[in-house]
C-alpha cells in the first residue's frame, strides 16, 4: 500500500508540471464542449484530436486525450437536459430524467447533479483502479462470453421486473430493440439481414446514436410542438450561491445512488467491449428498479440524472484498466487510446507498470487532477449552459431540428443516417401518443449486438448447449437472479389476485 502512495505521490509531480497541467485542463475543456455536440462524442473527438499528440511526449499526449475522454463523459448530460438531444450515446439516460427537469425549470439542478455524479463516480473509480488494477483485470477475464450474456438478460429483466411500467408494453419495446440491432451483416455468416427495401444504407447496421437523436430528439420536439402549439415557456432561473447550495442539498439524497452506479459503472467498464453506454443505462434500469417511487423515473427525478452520469464517468475509467494492464480495450474510445500507445512506442500490457512506471502514474495522477478540473468547469459554465433555455421556443426549436440532422450525419457522414432520424422521430412520437417506454428501446438496441455475440459464441463453442448459462457458477448466479425479476409480475399478480380474494 506504501509503494502505491509513494508511486501515486511521483505521478502526481509529473501531472503537475506546467506542460502537462496545460494538456490537462485543455483536454477537460475540449472534451465538455465535444461530449455537448450532438453526434461527437468520445470517440470522435479523441480520435480527430489524436494526430495533435504526435508533436509532445507521450505522457502528455495520455494525459491530454484521458482529459478529453473524461470531459466528454461530462459534457454529453448538457445537450441531453437542455435540449433532450443526447450528447453521445453515453448520455441517452440521463435524457430520461434530466430533460423533465429542465422543463420543469430545474435545469441547474439536472446539470448539477450530472456534475457531481459524474466527479464521485469518477473518484470511486480512480481509486479503485489504483488499488485493484492486476486483480481487477484477473478477475474480468472470467467473464467469458456466458456470463456476459447473463449480464445483458440481467440488464433487459431489471426493465420488466421491477420497472413500473406496463409490463407487455416493456417487452414490446424489448423485442423491437432486438430486432433492429440485427440490421446489417451477420457477425458470424456475413450475410446480410433485414435490408429493409433493399437500400444500401442498412448494410452497416442501424447506429445507436441515430435512433436515440431522432427518438429523443426529433420525437420529443413533435410531441411537445403538438401538446404545446409552439407556445412553449420554459421556466429559466438564474444561476446563483441560493440555488447551487439547494441543488447540492438535492443531490446529496442521492449519494447512494451514485456510490452504487459508481461501482456497477466500473465494474462493467473493465469487462472487454462493454463500455460506458451500457452501464449507463444498467443503472438507471436498477436505480429505477430498487427504488421506493419509480413511478417518479422519467418525469424529473434527480436519481435518474445522478445514476448514468455516475456509472458512465465510471465505466470510463474502468474500460481503461484492460487497455493497461492486458492491452484489451474495454471500450471503442479506449481502442484509440491503444493505437496511440503503440504508436508513441509503448506496450500495453502487465510489463507495462514495470517498465513505464513513469508514464502510467503519471496516467493515474492526472485522472485525479482531471475530474477535480472538469468538475470546476462544469459547475461554472452552469449559467451559459442555462442561458440556452431563455432563447425563444420559436427560435429554439429549429436549431434542435438542425442539430439533430448534424448530429447523425456527422459520426459517418452519410446522408442515409439523417433519414433514419427523420423515419424514427416519426416513430417515437408514436409511441409516445401510444404511451409506450422508449428507454426499454434504447436499452436493448445497444445491448442486442453484445447479447447476440456472446450468446453465439457459447452456442458455437458448447455445440448448442444452452444450460451451459446456468451450470457455469458467475453466470448461474447472474441468470438465477435474471429469472426472479422476469417472474417478479407474476408473483406480484398472484399477491394481488390473493389479497382481493380475501377481501371478498
Amino acid at each position: 500500500m506504501m509503494e502505491i502512495f509513494s508511486h501515486l505521490i511521483d505521478g502526481f509531480g509529473i501531472a503537475f508540471q506546467p506542460f502537462n497541467l496545460g494538456m490537462m485542463v485543455l483536454g477537460c475543456l475540449l472534451g465538455l464542449f465535444i461530449g455537448a455536440m450532438p453526434g461527437l462524442g468520445s470517440v470522435n473527438g479523441v480520435a480527430i484530436l489524436l494526430p495533435i499528440t504526435f508533436f509532445v511526449p507521450p505522457t502528455a499526449a495520455i494525459i491530454f486525450l484521458a482529459a478529453i475522454y473524461y470531459g466528454s463523459m461530462y459534457g454529453g448530460a448538457i445537450s441531453s437536459i437542455m435540449l433532450g438531444i443526447p450528447g453521445a450515446s453515453t448520455a441517452v439516460a440521463t435524457t430520461f430524467d434530466g430533460r423533465p427537469m429542465a422543463l420543469q425549470g430545474k435545469a441547474d439542478f439536472a446539470l448539477v447533479a450530472a456534475a457531481v455524479a459524474s466527479f464521485v463516480g469518477g473518484t470511486i473509480s480512480i481509486i479503485l483502479f489504483t488499488l485493484f488494477a492486476p486483480p481487477l483485470a484477473d478477475f474480468a477475464l472470467r467473464f467469458g462470453p456466458q456470463e456476459t450474456f447473463a449480464l445483458m438478460v440481467l440488464a433487459f429483466a431489471t426493465f420488466v421486473g421491477l420497472g413500473g411500467d406496463d409490463i407487455p408494453k416493456t417487452i414490446f419495446m424489448i423485442l423491437l430493440g432486438l430486432v433492429l440491432s440485427t440490421v446489417g451483416l451477420d457477425t458470424i455468416s456475413g450475410r446480410p439481414r433485414l435490408i429493409f427495401f433493399d437500400l444500401q444504407g442498412f448494410y452497416k447496421g442501424i447506429s445507436f446514436i441515430v435512433l436515440a437523436i431522432g427518438i429523443y430528439g426529433i420525437g420529443e420536439m413533435l410531441w411537445t410542438l403538438e401538446t404545446s402549439r409552439g407556445k412553449v415557456e420554459i421556466i429559466s432561473h438564474r444561476f446563483t450561491w441560493q440555488r447551487l447550495k439547494a441543488a447540492l442539498g438535492e443531490v446529496k439524497t442521492a449519494w447512494k445512488t451514485m456510490s452504487f452506479s459508481s461501482l456497477l459503472g466500473y465494474f462493467v467498464g473493465v469487462l472487454p467491449a462493454a463500455g460506458a453506454t451500457p452501464a449507463a443505462l444498467m443503472a438507471y434500469g436498477l436505480t429505477k428498479s430498487f427504488s421506493d417511487t419509480p413511478e417518479k423515473f422519467g418525469k424529473g427525478e434527480i436519481s435518474g440524472v445522478a445514476a448514468p452520469e455516475a456509472a458512465n464517468n465510471a465505466a470510463s475509467t474502468g474500460s481503461m484498466l484492460p487497455m493497461m494492464t492486458l492491452g484489451i480495450p474495454g471500450s471503442p474510445t479506449t481502442a484509440i487510446l491503444l493505437g496511440g500507445m503503440v504508436i508513441w512506442g509503448l506496450t500495453p500490457g502487465p510489463l507495462l507498470f514495470l517498465q513505464q512506471s513513469e508514464f502510467v502514474w503519471g496516467l493515474t495522477a492526472s485522472l485525479y487532477a482531471a475530474n477535480f478540473v472538469t468538475l470546476i468547469l462544469n459547475l461554472a459554465l452552469i449559467p451559459l449552459f442555462v442561458w440556452v433555455l431563455r432563447m425563444p421556443f420559436m427560435i429554439l426549436a429549429p436549431l434542435i431540428f438542425v442539430l439533430c440532422f448534424v448530429g447523425s450525419y456527422a459520426p459517418d457522414t452519410r446522408m442515409f443516417d439523417p433519414w433514419l432520424v427523420l423515419l424514427f422521430g416519426f416513430v417515437g412520437y408514436v409511441m409516445r401518443k401510444l404511451d409506450y417506454p422508449l428507454a426499454p428501446l434504447v436499452l436493448a438496441i445497444v445491448l442486442g449486438p453484445l447479447a447476440e455475440d456472446s450468446f453465439r459464441q457459447t452456442m458455437i463453442a458448447d455445440l448448442g448447449d444452452w444450460t451451459v448459462f446456468f451450470t457455469r457458477p458467475l453466470s448461474g448466479i447472474i441468470m438465477a437472479f435474471a429469472v426472479l425479476l422476469f417472474a417478479a409480475p407474476l408473483l406480484k399478480g398472484v399477491r394481488r389476485r390473493k389479497a382481493a380474494a380475501d377481501k371478498t
